[in-house]
């Protein structure tokens, strides 16, 4: 199908695929959710190929199923602590007799700002206008069709390792598909769980995975600040693993059952008895013990994250405040504690704006990131056919022009 899209977000944890058709009114039909254990990566960076190539042929085979779509292409999600972001300023002079702008100034603008000096070992993911400015006129955010002379452009870039992202492209081009698109994933869990109103009025995007913790600051719709902070959720499991001297996947099992990122909100503390290693006797813990080990390390990515946004120099434009998503931020209690931690108000994001298919089975914080990467899929998909119908309209009106320019010359 031309209008089938798929999101792959290769996490730290977690390798998930999304796929997803949209009908003519642009409605979203969620058509299959694949999902594997991630086993080859480490904080958002492939540390193991063929693991990774395993888990992604996993999760796809998975959402082929269910679907009945053979995927071939997808869209795919990168993170990690190596991401940086920077502002950039570009300038170019507006061509064309009659001044006016078109699609093919804006890309030479763009153009423009990435003419900056990178490392060797760097590339460019993203360049995101903040706005524009033609005449010295600024906060034009769609400056098509205006007049002027002189086109100046703000933007925000966002750069990553060559190597981080060829791995990705290695894995995933080994795995069978290709790729179509690379997106910082917390830009695609922007599309899945913020609404415009909260761009508008100023909004942080927090998004807890496995690996690394996502930020991204908006403000009057646009994106003007991410970090990626390299503690996450597997850090919590860490802990409780170490602290209570029990395996990896019982400290998981404990961590999303029992456990509170918030010591006040444990209201029931009855004990939980702990199989022991190895033929040792049980071990009998309570709720809020595991509480103490939970809460200083979601403390500190909440105490980073704050940091971050007060560096960004936008912490007083957030009206709308933080919106948590990601696996992480399902831990009971997590909400509770980031109020009390970013003196802010706080939610959780949801995937929401489906009109069917596997709707419930996606309605959770886990898959943002999957269903944010189809989102961008089809909000980019709809820009490419704005931008083609508009050269088809002017190349129409041109020759239009050309053959009355016929008729008069014929007279």
């Amino acid at each position: 199908m031309d209008n089938t899209i798929v999101g792959l977000d290769i996490g730290t944890t977690k390798i998930c695929a999304v796929v997803a058709s949209t009908d003519e009114n642009n409605r979203i039909n969620i058509l299959g959710v694949g999902r594997s254990s991630s086993d080859g990566m480490m904080r958002g960076v492939v540390t193991h190929i063929e693991k990774t190539i395993r888990s992604i042929k996993n999760a796809v085979a998975e959402a082929q199923a269910q679907s009945g779509v053979a995927i071939k292409s997808v869209i795919v999600g990168i993170a990690g602590d190596h991401i940086q972001s920077f502002q950039s300023r570009g300038v170019i002079g507006i061509s064309g007799a009659d001044h006016e702008v078109t699609q093919a100034d804006i890309d030479r603008l763009i153009e423009d700002t990435k003419k900056i000096a990178l490392p060797s070992d760097r590339k460019i993911i993203h360049v995101i206008p903040q706005e524009f400015i033609i005449d010295g006129q600024d906060g034009v955010y769609d400056p098509l069709g205006m007049a002027g002379v002189r086109m100046e452009a703000n933007v925000h870039i966002i750069t990553g390792l060559v190597s981080a992202s060829q791995n990705i492209y290695t894995c995933v081009q080994r795995a069978d598909l290709d790729v179509s698109d690379l997106v910082l994933e917390p830009l695609a869990s922007s599309y899945a769980v913020l609404d415009d109103d909260e761009k508008e009025v100023g909004v942080a995007l927090l998004d807890v995975g496995g690996g690394t913790t996502d930020l991204a600051v908006f403000e009057e719709r646009t994106i003007r600040h991410t970090a990626v902070i390299g503690i996450a959720g597997r850090k919590v499991t860490d802990d409780i693993r170490k602290g209570l001297g029990i395996l990896n996947e019982q400290a998981e099992k404990l961590k999303k059952e029992q456990g509170f990122a918030y010591l006040p909100a444990v209201a029931d503390d009855s004990p939980i008895i702990l199989p022991g290693v190895g033929g040792r006797p049980p071990i009998e813990i309570d709720k809020s013990l595991l509480a103490r080990i939970i809460q200083p390390r979601m403390e500190e990515i909440f105490e980073i994250a704050a940091l971050e946004i007060k560096r960004s120099g936008y912490s007083k434009h957030l009206s709308a405040g933080v919106v948590l998503t990601g696996g992480g931020s399902l831990i009971k209690g997590t909400a509770d504690l980031a109020r009390e931690v970013l003196c802010m108000p706080v939610k959780i994001g949801v995937p929401a704006g489906f009109s069917a298919g596997l709707v419930r089975e996606i309605e959770n914080p886990a898959y943002a990131t999957a269903v944010g990467l189809v989102y961008y899929g089809i909000k980019n998909q709809d820009k490419a056919a704005i931008k083609s119908s508009t050269k088809r309209g002017r190349n129409k009106f041109l020759s239009i022009l050309a053959r009355m320019q016929e008729w008069f010359d014929e007279l």
